[in-house]
């Protein structure tokens, strides 16, 4: 018989290849619209909580768009706010007291961007865009509330297979095929996250319930340019990948752009090893 497993965004971009790869060790039930629980309704989260025997709670669910979260800059009435931090705040409550553990799913747009090198878990947070923002926020509702929880924190996911929202590597995929990638940014780092790999850290983590924050990207720190050099000669396309400059972007633009953003997951391993 397989575990129960509670989840929010099981049918997001991260949370459906968790529910594929691991349909036969877990029976999972995903807590959104489409099975009749409204994240950010207390009521409605608490109510599923409570009727389920699972010891664990996975938080995928987010507003992730970071141009339109950006739309909604300072509006606490906005879907992105209440998704993001009251959804959170909801299901952090909800799992606490219940007694059940709380994975929460983060990211790195909690940093500002500016360090040289990977940031640590103990770095401090500065986000400088709403979507960042909202996930710091949604961070601390989960400290504040459920202080045994896991915080995992990502960059970037990226799956093999292609899912309805594109995620990075088959966005370029799809420029470099249809002849109109824009110029890939040489001077933007980061830590980007293949699912695949990601969601082996998840079950461990499911199992082990680690307390506290955790980096978990699972590729070395790259460039847009590089990534992009990659998805050419992993998919063998002949279209030449042109360098851009975020420097130069962001002279254009009046969304902030976060130079780095690349994870160091030292500590992450260090707790696998034990």
């Amino acid at each position: 018989m397989n575990t129960p497993l509670l989840g929010t965004g099981l049918s997001g971009l991260v949370g459906s290849k968790f529910t594929q790869l691991y349909a036969n060790q877990y029976e999972f039930r995903n807590l959104d619209l489409s099975t009749g629980v409204d994240i950010t309704d207390s009521q409605s989260v608490q109510k599923a909580v409570e009727e389920s025997d699972a010891e664990v709670i996975v938080h995928f669910a987010a507003f992730t768009d970071v141009s339109k979260a950006h739309q909604e800059k300072g509006n606490k009435e906005g879907i992105v706010y209440k998704v993001n931090v009251s959804g959170t705040r909801n299901i952090a409550e909800a799992a606490k007291q219940s007694g059940k553990h709380l994975i929460h799913i983060s990211t790195a747009y909690v940093f500002d961007g500016e360090k040289k090198g990977l940031y640590s878990e103990e770095d401090a947070v500065n986000p400088i865009e709403w979507y960042g923002q909202t996930k710091q926020w949604a961070e601390e509702e989960v400290l504040n509330i459920h202080p045994t929880a896991t915080i995992l924190r990502i960059d970037q996911p990226y799956r093999d297979d292609e899912f309805a929202k594109l995620d990075l590597l088959h966005r370029i995929k799809k420029g470099l095929e249809e002849g109109d990638l824009p110029p890939m940014f040489t001077d933007h780092t980061f830590t980007p996250t293949h699912i695949e790999k990601f969601c082996e850290y998840l079950a461990w983590v499911v199992e082990h319930k680690p307390q506290g924050i955790f980096h978990a990207t699972t590729d070395p720190v790259t460039t847009d340019y590089e990534f992009a050099l990659k998805v050419k000669e992993q998919f063998g396309l002949d279209h030449e990948v042109e360098e851009g400059s975020l420097e130069e972007y962001l002279k254009k633009t009046d969304r902030p752009y976060q130079k780095n953003t690349a994870l160091d997951t030292s500590k992450l391993h260090r707790a696998m090893q034990k």
